[in-house]
């Protein structure tokens, strides 16, 4: 008589990955810790609901597209279907984790306020069900809350934050290892929404043409160019990178922000770089000192979770903001008058992307020159940019409106013309971005409308028609950002600088 226990094994139950912002299968640890239980099943939720953040921007439903076809096609290699959905997580992730019989459920961890309440109560529903849940650290290498400072508080200055989390962040990053060998989850009765019914790409009218010459989005365009960058420009890094006409940054932003590549990989290939080459030691530092402002941006999104919406000073919540709507306009088209700004918005709207330091130019100009709540420009590059991530974004805007954060001072004006001459010092960039103005002499290059008129005629610039005049005189948006910032100090005594 045999035991009661005998006979074949019942089939193993497979375990099911969420896939977020973390669009590849290299070291990534949900996927990893699901590999090493046995059968795998995958799913991307395109979320909505009320209570989530702000919907995607044109430029990032552009990139998602075609990060998640990439990402199908790797997980197909392997056997494995990703099964798209589109709608509240909360109600579906349990729904899909019962219909596969699933045994556990991973996914990487995101720090946003509103994501948070919802990943937990998620967790609490599996558990309730008695499906295992795994959550793992993937999108930073120190998490919000392992960084403390002397007092166990939260760091608010970025340097100290840096020199505390850099040994985490070696620590960890030389903790990779690769993925277990994945197999696909079998006999999975579950209906796949199709790609392209999301209607992620632009149609009426296709304004991607210059993305797509510009980008390869997916995990394979994300390590070329990462080797591209460690191989050809993070020898020079440290000065190139403020020249917008050379290709001396990383362009890994898009790629990380997706989760393409893991940051692990990107700080290890960063350092991996710097020991077989000392000559490449401060250049490496000051791109290892970049990803520790990602770092540093998601902790404060996490400690401060009205950060992105609100300025940082609570002072600077009652700045005199103008509510221009046309030069707004201007600003957004590359009409402003300052070449090195309108170069810098035509490049984020043909590419999706901005060169760092004309972005702080333009913001600089926006926030302060024309007197625009930073919020505007913030909203327009998550509209337009395809690196456009909520810590990043609201901690760039904020440090150039000196209400964040470590922020730089208000009264810190940046002059559009000088800047343009000392970045941008052989016009390459302006001459790229602003056509209009490519046969003028590098003496007015940065200042056209300082340029004799027969200079002008004979570089075919006609001021006020192929090119604007200046929509704002510089001394006086100087002079008006400083009359804006002393009146704010009249009424608060609190922290402006």
């Amino acid at each position: 008589m045999q035991p009661a226990h005998s006979g074949p094994n019942p089939p193993a139950r497979p375990s099911l990955v969420w896939f977020r912002e973390d669009l590849r299968i290299d070291d990534h640890p949900a996927l990893a810790a699901a590999a090493q239980a046995g059968q795998v099943c995958a799913v991307y939720i395109l979320e909505e609901g009320a209570d989530l953040g702000r919907p995607l921007g044109g430029a990032l439903k552009w990139w998602l597209h075609h990060s998640l076809t990439s990402l199908q096609a790797n997980l197909a290699e392997h056997g494995i279907e990703l099964i798209l959905l589109r709608g509240d997580t909360r109600q579906l992730i349990p729904t899909l984790a019962k219909s596969l019989g699933a045994e556990s459920v991973h996914w990487n961890r995101r720090y946003y306020a509103w994501s948070r309440p919802v990943d937990a109560a998620i967790k609490a529903d599996l558990t309730g069900m008695g499906v295992q849940v795994g959550t793992h650290k993937a999108y930073v290498l120190t998490e919000p809350w392992e960084i403390k400072t002397g007092s166990g508080g939260n760091f608010k200055v970025f340097t100290p934050f840096f020199r505390a989390a850099q040994s985490s962040c070696d620590a960890w990053a030389e903790l990779a290892a690769p993925t277990p060998p994945l197999t696909g989850c079998s006999g999975a009765a579950v209906s796949s929404e199709k790609l392209e019914d999301w209607d992620l790409l632009p149609i009426a009218p296709d304004w991607s043409g210059g993305l797509s010459q510009t980008w390869q989005p997916g995990e394979v365009g994300a390590h070329k160019r990462l080797k591209r960058f460690i191989d050809k420009a993070l020898l020079g890094y440290g000065d190139g990178r403020n020249i917008p006409s050379k290709p001396a940054t990383s362009f890994l932003s898009p790629h990380l922000h997706f989760g393409e590549i893991s940051i692990r990989r990107v700080w290890n290939a960063a350092r991996a770089a710097m020991r077989a080459n000392p000559a490449l030691q401060a250049d490496g530092q000051v791109f290892l000192s970049e990803l520790g402002w990602r770092e540093f941006s998601t902790q404060l999104i996490y400690h401060y979770e009205d950060f992105p919406q609100e300025s940082w000073k609570e002072a600077f919540r009652s700045f005199p903001w103008k509510n221009d709507s046309s030069a707004l306009r201007a600003w957004q088209r590359g009409q402003t008058g300052y070449p090195i700004v309108d170069a810098g918005m035509r490049q984020l709207w043909k590419t999706g992307w901005m060169h760092n330091r004309v972005r702080m130019i333009v913001a600089s100009f926006l926030v302060k020159h024309l007197l625009q709540d930073w919020r505007a420009g913030e909203a327009w590059f998550w509209d337009t940019l395809v690196d456009a991530d909520v810590a990043n974004n609201a901690a760039g805007w904020q440090w150039v409106a000196g209400c964040g954060a470590d922020a730089a001072p208000y009264f810190r004006i940046f002059n559009p013309m000088s800047q343009g001459e000392k970045f941008d010092p052989d016009g390459n960039y302006v001459r790229t971005w602003v056509p209009e103005l490519a046969k003028l002499p590098n003496k007015y290059l940065h200042r056209p409308f300082e340029a004799p008129t027969e200079i002008l005629r004979l570089s075919g610039v006609h001021l006020g028609r192929t090119y604007p005049l200046p929509i704002v005189n510089h001394e006086k948006g100087r002079k008006q950002a400083l009359d804006a910032l002393a009146s704010l100090k009249q009424t608060h005594s609190g922290d402006l600088v």
